[in-house]
């Protein structure tokens, strides 16, 4: 068994294309029965108990890729041989019998989604050292154990890495005695097995997906997109989907895929747009009218958009996006209002005046807009006869602030086996808001905007060394692209393509221009990469 990230897909593509999950040969459905497999392959080492369930299995509950890390494990650790087609029906129902409800894995989707260079808001200082400096802290935060359990992991942990206690920020402390005593404790009541979340959501009725969506996102690089989805069901947690995209540059992007939905709300699905071969992670609101999460390349997940679906409900009224979705003060343009059942007079807000209506009907109303000279910068709430949605339109005098997002990003050098990572970066325009300070509460983000590209040496050492002329290169879409692994032997001292620089993106602000800076390492290969990081 191959751990990977792309592993928890390939379950899914599985379940969907290979036959063996809805349609079984005869004489099969037993030997793909869950409970069957858990007792073939887990009972000898976990103990069957007088009331059912297994030791230690029975003390979980995990998100899909965590059961599939926890099998492929016990492959990894103890030799246990899990059949792919085994594995993909164990992934199932761990995750819908002892899984996480929607609102326990609230704050940690990133790390499922795959989002690079997030930084993680962890609880504590002594969470961060015990817990966050091998792996992320949503791999912690996304598992449910009681405190036995949970001190089960800090033996197995000291038992698998013993040098872990004797390491930077372990050797300073008594790292055994916390994370036998204090951590267990501490995580079993921020994390305990059993919640009324968990009860309630276990017990309640799931939704069917099947019907018509309507989409968008955005994809960093390439920009912001419209569209639908038709997704049909072909078993009860089985789909297929069809997208038709349309990004604002123009480009049109057609496809399809499949997907399975776990514990009622995780979709895991496979698919291609246009000539690319995506994954994607999205998750399922509680009422089932809204997807959400993220869509990825097979081949580099750190490449990707961010993704929103609402059901087309019959009777409803929906805006879901603005496009463009901000105006200058005293500019006239074309103005696009997207969703679903349009219908009534528009407005956008005070300050914009509608002249003429270019093209209407129930999904998108375009109109030209112009924005007063003396227009107050903000947000404005945009309607449609009774219709209304706010934080999806701005209209501005000047740009306040230029940020470039992330703020701080780490690509790696490629080569062999193991391509680069890249890093994408997005600049995004912001207002200060009406207290006229940056960074406070009342901040406006006006949203993406065409910037001019460029890296920099960060610092005098980095300057020493030549790092913005060795690490890679940066393109007028804000994607940055690692050089190759190795030495160098052009470099000084002969080293590698790693360094340190300064991302730098200057945008158009009226007759100016406005920038912004972000810090970026370009460090080594990556040789791990599992289903949480």
């Amino acid at each position: 068994m191959k751990l990977g990230a792309g592993a928890c897909w390939k379950i899914a593509v599985l379940g969907l294309t290979a036959g063996w999950l809805t349609t079984p040969e005869a004489g099969t459905a037993q030997e793909l029965d869950p409970r069957n497999i858990l007792e073939e392959r887990c009972s000898s080492c976990h103990t069957p108990r007088a009331g059912g369930g297994l030791e230690r299995i029975s003390d979980n509950r995990k998100t899909p890729e965590g059961w599939e890390m926890t099998i492929v494990r016990m492959g990894i650790w103890h030799g246990v041989e899990v059949p792919e087609d085994e594995l993909a029906v164990l992934v199932r129902h761990l995750s819908n019998t002892q899984g996480l409800a929607p609102a326990e894995t609230a704050g940690q989707r990133f790390i499922l989604e795959r989002q690079p260079n997030v930084v993680e808001n962890i609880p504590n200082a002594e969470l961060n050292v015990m817990c966050a400096r091998c792996h992320s802290f949503a791999r912690v935060a996304l598992q449910r154990q009681d405190e036995d359990e949970w001190r089960k992991q800090s033996h197995a942990h000291l038992g698998q890495y013993p040098t872990t206690e004797y390491q930077s920020l372990g050797r300073d402390r008594d790292w055994w005695g916390i994370a036998r005593d204090k951590m267990p404790k501490l995580l079993g009541e921020m994390f305990p097995l059993k919640t009324d979340t968990w009860d309630d959501w276990r017990k309640s009725a799931k939704a069917d997906i099947s019907g018509s969506w309507r989409v968008h996102g955005e994809r960093p690089g390439v920009g912001r997109y419209v569209g639908s989805a038709e997704i049909t069901a072909t078993d009860w947690d089985e789909y297929e989907v069809t997208y038709a995209l349309r990004y604002a540059n123009g480009s049109e992007v057609t496809g399809q895929g499949a997907a399975i939905v776990y514990t009622g709300f995780e979709w895991r699905g496979s698919a291609t747009l246009g000539d690319e071969e995506v994954r994607e992670v999205f998750a399922l609101s509680e009422d089932g009218n809204s997807l959400s999460g993220r869509w990825f390349l097979a081949n580099a997940d750190e490449v990707g958009a961010h993704f929103n679906a609402v059901r087309v409900r019959e009777g409803a009224s929906t805006i879901i996006a603005v496009e463009p979705q901000m105006l200058r003060a005293g500019e006239s343009t074309n103005i696009t209002i997207h969703g679903f059942g349009l219908k009534g007079n528009v407005s956008l807000g005070d300050g914009v005046t509608i002249s003429e209506f270019v093209t209407a009907d129930a999904n998108s109303i375009t109109v030209v807009a112009t924005a007063a000279t003396d227009i107050e910068g903000g947000n404005r709430s945009v309607s449609i006869g009774s219709t209304i949605a706010t934080d999806l339109f701005s209209v501005y005098s000047q740009i306040d602030r230029l940020v470039v997002e992330p703020p701080f990003a780490i690509a790696r050098v490629g080569g062999g086996t193991t391509p680069a990572v890249v890093a994408q970066f997005t600049a995004v325009a912001y207002l200060n808001g009406p207290d006229g300070e940056a960074g406070t509460n009342d901040d406006v983000r006006l949203g993406s905007v065409p910037a001019e590209w460029s890296i920099e040496n960060f610092s005098e050492e980095a300057e020493q060394m030549e790092d913005a002329k060795y690490v890679g290169t940066i393109d007028q879409n804000g994607t940055f692209m690692p050089a190759g692994a190795g030495p160098n032997p052009e470099r000084k001292y002969k080293t590698n393509n790693a360094g340190r620089v300064t991302v730098k993106a200057n945008a158009a602000n009226g007759e100016s221009q406005i920038a912004g800076d972000a810090e970026m390492v370009v460090t080594v290969q990556r040789w791990n990469s599992p289903p949480i990081l």
